[in-house]
């Protein structure tokens, strides 16, 4: 996905409705592409650039990932 694309305006968290965040990839660390919810510290993977938006394909992050992922959030 692109931080440009239009999809991610109306993107939403299955379980809060809220906004989503981009992460994007990082091959250093070995970490794919997802859109995160900082409120609810889940996040979802993006498989071949789709959403993948089910509440069964979230995960829920640590207080150490949750710090990273904040730093890795685009705007």
């Amino acid at each position: 996905m692109n931080p440009d694309d239009p999809l991610l305006r109306i993107l939403a968290c299955p379980l809060d409705k809220g906004p989503l965040h981009l992460l994007p990839p990082d091959a250093e660390q070995q970490v794919e592409e997802a859109l995160y919810n900082p409120r609810l510290r889940r996040r979802y993977p993006v498989v071949d650039g789709i959403p993948q938006l089910l509440p069964s394909s979230g995960q829920q992050v640590t207080e150490d990932e949750h710090r990273e992922l904040l730093r890795r959030m685009t705007p």
